[in-house]
This record gives structure tokens, sequence and C-alpha cells, in this order.
């Protein structure tokens, strides 16, 4: 959908950026901007700014930035007109209908379709489960022990014997060849379309919204693979979804369960855990992470009982880690998945194992434990001075001494000993990282070096919009002296424009609109580490303000010297090169060598703002 500047303007300024960010980030005010932990990556310290007077945000950390619309685009996932749509529902503005250009409306069609055949093919497994020609598969979902009404919570289905059943009924719907080639659901090749699911019972992927997105599938008898899955489209993308998140995020209870397996997950919603969640046949990603942090606190891990599921677990840990979010794995002792348990001991005793689950660090422990002979002096030496190393890690001396008495009593040791080789291994490791992180120092140093010598001009440039967007009374004195032209770097120029256009439509200076006239979120990063940095220059900390306007008017001048005299120069070298007449080469020469002898006697003044 198009909307117009007039509309996204009003939505954007009824939808204030703090109060909306508020809502996903604790925030807390330090001087004129607000700050908290960036939800894109993970860090102790808040680095995550939010400005009201500008209404953008940006990350100090990983560099993220944008506006309102820029947030949910990144953190919901949402189109720029979906969050459009959604704040302006939650400010309360009724949107006009607009008709889309004819790329967007191609591109909308597109994935209308894709989403309208990715139900009608639902719908079809579905009813097909119920026939005669799905009896297979029902009665494996009967033997599994599922029920009527989690068949169609789940939306479940069967696929049929027949390579090209789904095929020949989705051609009768009227959808063309193109078409199912991109949904995933269909292969063509020189002999037709061949249906990629056939004798499965299938297992639809439902979006957030609600919309099934893809399938996965599991083989009737002992074919390969025994589970398939939907390739990605432009729909899915298997490492920003899990399966049954749609449903669980709606739970009551704490946390998420993550399991392995779409079965696992659909019998603890039966069971009554309905904050059970699964991976998408991929393992298990900083983005799904990311995405169950966005509704829950911590996870537990679900895993089979067995060395895949152990070593998957170990990598979940990790990647919880990674992102902040608390991991705590339950036990399936002694059966292989949390499907079996609950089938043979019931969900009053998943309950209770639930309860006894241990922390991350304990099931590390525990693992580590397996690799040693513990009865045997020397190699429960070793253990020790492994445990020791991942103890060493843990950064809050609260929490380590607590890991450290519970790692002394659950393998009968002697606490204080642990003590004693932890705080030697972290004295160590704190030597090494001392070091590693000197020769970064330098790397950086020396790349900042390459870069500051290399990026000169586009320094001036960034650091002369910077000013502006800060002090937007700077304008007026750059009037007839800076134009976008002047500037060598497609972005720099364009964000010069924009600010040329808003002062001649409005007098004033708005950095959020500028952000959202651009369409790649990744250059609203790019664009909000400029509007977000703060001027600084020599003499800036001066208390005397004539002084301190001294600095400041020596500062610009020289800035916009920089860039004029750049400027001129490449116009010299493009006369030199173009084809022109040699009389008009030599007037565009002197044009030029007369605005050179006036930058000598540029002086910008800001005294009076």
């Amino acid at each position: 959908m198009y909307y117009s500047e007039e509309v996204i303007e009003e939505v954007r300024s009824r939808s204030d950026i703090v109060d909306v960010i508020g809502n996903y980030v604790q925030l807390k005010k330090k001087g004129n901007s607000y700050f908290g932990l960036c939800p894109f990556h993970n860090e102790k310290t808040g680095s995550f700014s939010v400005s009201r007077d500008k209404q953008m945000f940006y990350c100090f950390g990983c560099g993220k930035g944008g506006s309102v619309f820029t947030f949910l685009m990144e953190y919901e996932n949402y189109t720029y007109p979906e969050a459009i749509e959604y704040l302006a529902g939650q400010a309360g503005v009724e949107l006009p209908k607009q008709e889309l250009t004819e790329e967007q409306k191609q591109m909308a069609d597109y994935r209308a379709t894709l989403r309208e055949m990715n139900k009608d093919a639902a719908n079809y497994f579905y009813c097909l489960l119920r026939r005669e020609h799905g009896r297979k598969g029902y009665e494996y979902f009967q033997n599994r022990g599922i029920m009527d009404e989690t068949i169609a919570k789940f939306g479940l289905g069967y696929s049929d014997i027949y390579r090209d059943d789904l095929y020949c009924y989705l051609k009768q719907k009227g959808y063309t060849d193109s078409q199912l080639r991109d949904s995933g659901l269909v292969e063509i090749d020189e002999h037709g379309g061949h249906d990629k699911f056939w004798n499965r019972v299938m297992f639809p992927i439902v979006d957030m919204n609600g919309k099934v997105i893809g399938f996965g599938g599991r083989v009737m008898g002992d074919g390969e693979p025994k589970y398939l899955n939907s390739r990605e489209t432009a729909l899915f993308e298997k490492k920003k979804n899990l399966y049954g998140l749609h449903l669980a995020r709606r739970s009551k209870r704490q946390g998420f369960i993550l399991c392995e397996g779409y079965m696992d997950v659909i019998s603890m919603h039966q069971a009554g855990f309905d904050n059970a969640v699964a991976s998408l046949g991929t393992a298990y990603t900083e983005e799904q992470a990311r995405l169950l942090k966005r509704y829950r606190n911590y996870v537990y891990l679900a895993y089979d009982n067995d060395g895949a599921g152990q070593k998957a677990a170990l990598r979940a840990i990790e990647i919880c880690r990674n992102v902040d979010l608390p991991a705590r794995v339950i036990s399936m002792a002694p059966y292989k998945d949390p499907d079996e348990f609950i089938k043979n001991l019931g969900a009053e005793e998943y309950e209770k194992r639930l309860q006894q689950s241990i922390s991350g660090i304990m099931f590390e422990l525990q693992v580590l434990a397996q690799q040693y002979r513990l009865e045997d002096p020397e190699e429960r030496t070793q253990f020790q001075r492994e445990m020791a190393k991942r103890l060493a890690t843990i950064g809050d001396v609260y929490e380590r001494e607590n890991y450290i008495e519970a790692a002394a009593a659950q393998y009968q040791m002697n606490p204080r000993s642990i003590l004693n080789m932890v705080n030697r291994v972290g004295e160590q490791q704190q030597k090494t990282a001392g070091y590693e992180r000197l020769q970064e120092e330098d790397r950086q140093n020396h790349r900042r070096e390459v870069e500051k010598a290399k990026d000169g001009k586009l320094l001036q440039e960034k650091l002369l919009l910077t000013w502006i967007a800060n002090q937007p009374a700077v304008w007026k004195k750059l009037d007839g002296i800076v134009i976008p032209e002047d500037f060598s770097n497609e972005l720099t120029r364009e964000i010069m424009n924009q600010f040329t256009r808003q002062v001649q439509n409005t007098g004033t200076i708005n950095p959020a609109e500028m952000i959202d006239a651009f369409p790649d979120v990744e250059q609203h990063s790019k664009v909000s580490a400029i509007l977000n940095e703060e001027v600084r220059f020599e003499g800036s900390e001066e208390e005397d303000p004539g002084l301190k306007r001294e600095f400041a008017n020596k500062a610009i001048t020289e800035t916009v010297r920089r860039i004029k005299e750049e400027s001129l120069n490449r116009q010299m070298k493009e006369v030199t090169e173009s084809q022109m007449e040699s009389g008009e080469k030599s007037r565009r020469f002197l044009e030029l060598m007369e605005q050179q002898q006036k930058l000598k006697n540029l002086y910008i003044t800001l005294d009076n703002g």
C-alpha cells in the first residue's frame, strides 16, 4: 500500500518513538536521550539510545538505527506499509485507501497469491486426512495418541501417494506453473509438475499472524528423508520462524519449552504444555532465540535423550547465552523425547521434570563429567581443571560462587579447592584476554588510521551533516555556499538533498522523516549514525562562551572549506576530461578558480544561531 508523505508524517507525529520502543525495551533517561539494552544484539550495558527530539533510535554497539517505523520493521519483521498501518491503528489515525504503484501492486499480488496457495494446500491436506485416501495418515496420528481437536488446532493433514495429486488440484484452482514453482509446494521440470510432499502426514507452518507460510511432512513407512520441510520462499525463512510459536506466545505458562520436532510440540500442547515450540528442520539459530526472547525471559530445552540431542542442547545453551536468554534443560530419561515421556508417564510427571530442570551451566558440567572416570584420581583432577575453566567464565562474582558451591556438592568436592583453582584459571584468562585485547586495539587503531586517511572526504561531509542535524540554524549560514552536488558520497549527497527539500518545503529539519525517505533499512542505520552523532571539535569544552563560539566558527569554516575545495578540484578534473570546446573550457576554469579564490576569504559565523 502506498501512503502519501502527509499521511506518514501524521502517523509518525502521533507515535512518539520513546513510548513505542518503551513497550519493548526498558528505557532510562540520560540527558536529552533515553537509553536501554539493545534488542538487536547481546549487551550488558545500555548503548541503545532513543531521541524524543529527533524521533529516532540508534545503537552505539551494533550500529542499528532509524525511525519508529524502522524499529518495527526490524523488531516485528513488518514491511514498511505494515509498520505504518500498525502505528496508525495504535494512534487512531484513519488511513486513506490509496492505489499501489505497479511494482508494489505486483509484489503485493505475488505474496497474496503465495499465501492463498499455501492456505488452499493446507485445507486440501487437512480434508484429505479425513477421507479414505488419508486413512493411513489419520491412523498414524491416532496411534500417536493425537486427538481430533489437536489435529484441528494444528491443521494437520495428509499428502496422497500420487506424486502429482496436489499439483493437479492447485492447477484446477487456477494457479500457474510459475506460481506453483515459487510456492515451494511443487517442482516443475520437462515432464510436468511433481508434488514436493507425497505420502506424508503434513504439518502446516504458521507465522505470527496466523498465516500458513510453509509445511513439514513425515513420510509414511520407511522412506527417506523421514522429515521433509518446505524450501525457503518469499514468505518462509526457516531461521526466523519457530513451529507453534503463534500458539505458544499466547500461553499463560512461564518461559518457552524448546523441542526438536513437530510431534513433540503437538503432544506437549495436547498435554497442557502450550508454551512448546520447535525449530524448523534446521539447527536452532540466534534469530530464533531473539524471537523467543521478545515474549519470554527464559527457555526450557526438551531435546532428545541421546548423543545428538545432548550436542544440540549444548549448542542451544550457547546460542541462548549469546542473546542473554537463560536456558534450563529438562531430563527425558529414561525416554527419548517429550512425546514418548508424556505417553508413558503422563503430564503430571513431566511437570515435575520441568520443576527439576537444571541450568545450562550445570548441564554443561554434567556432560563434561561424563567424559571422565571420576573414581580415578588423575581423571578426577582433569575434570576439576576443566570445570574450573568453565566456572571462571561466569562474570558475576555471586553467581560464580553459587555455581562453585553447587558443583562441589554435586561432585563431592571441596568448594574452597575449586574456588582456588577457578581464581588461578581466571587470572590466566585475564592475562590472555588482556594481551589479545591489546592486539585487537592495535589492529583497530591501524584500521581507523587507514580509514581516516582513505575516507577523510567522507568524514568531513558526515561532520557537516551532523552539525546541521544538531543545529538546524546552521543551515541558514550555508545557504549559497554548500550545495548537495558538493558532496562526493552518494549517501551524504542524498541526505543533503533531503535537508534542502525539507527546509525549502517546511523551513525545518525532520530527522525521522529523512530516515524514512531511504528505502533500504540498512541505509536507515547509516543515516541514523550520522544524524545521531554529536559535534565535537577542539575548544568545544571551553567555558568562555565567546571563545567557545570562536572555536565553533573556525571549525565549521574549515569543514566547509575542505568540502568545497574537494568539490572544485573534482569539477576541474571533470572539465579537463570533458569534450568541451577550448573556449568553453577556459571560461569554466576561470569560474572555478574564482570560487577557489573566494574560499580563501570564507569565514562562517554562528554568533546569531
